[in-house]
């Protein structure tokens, strides 16, 4: 008996590994995702390019959350964790003489649940940057509204140029 004992810890340990793998991984494949809302970044696909340039002066501003698009990483290496965790410490059936295993399952699945949860609120949390509000008045007269991450100081008063075309506008300051 004791050796069936051991033989399932080391089952159980490979698959505790196993899913910290796949969870480390999944979480470094989530960082190659690098989506910026800076002014001062410009994709590969947007160097080189033409843009059109609209001069104006800052009316407002104010702060704001922006909030990355949910890849479903985080709930889905939360859910591998939760439900290995949760075959675990609901897995006694075979070692205290039950012979199917339902805890195991059970363990399992309420593991998984818990853990996704958990996991896509961690994303959701990881996926926020402070940002601006700026609304501008163009030279022309027109009021244009852009929000950008807080990376470049502004203030109302403030001359500006808005620079859009193939790809996000951005405010940034004349000089």
């Amino acid at each position: 008996m004791n050796s069936i004992y051991s033989s399932s810890l080391r089952v159980r340990s490979y698959r505790l590994m196993c899913a910290a793998a796949l969870a480390g991984s999944l979480a470094l494949l989530s960082g190659c995702a690098n989506d910026s809302a800076s002014s001062s970044v410009y994709s590969y696909g947007q160097a080189q390019r033409e843009q059109i340039v609209r001069n104006g002066t800052v009316e407002s501003i104010r702060p704001v959350t922006i909030q990355q698009g949910n890849s479903g990483v985080g709930m889905v290496a939360g859910g591998v964790l939760g439900s290995v965790a949760g075959s675990a410490i609901g897995g006694g059936g075979r070692r205290w003489g039950g012979g199917w295993g339902g805890g195991s399952a059970l363990g399992a699945v309420g593991g998984a649940l818990v853990g996704g949860l958990i996991g896509n609120a961690i994303e959701n949390q990881t996926g926020k940057t402070q940002g601006l509000e700026i609304t501008v008045r163009l030279d022309n007269g027109e009021t244009r509204v852009v929000a950008q991450g807080a990376d470049t100081y502004l203030a109302p008063g403030q001359r500006v140029r808005m620079i859009s075309g193939n790809g996000p506008t951005r405010v940034v300051p004349m000089q």
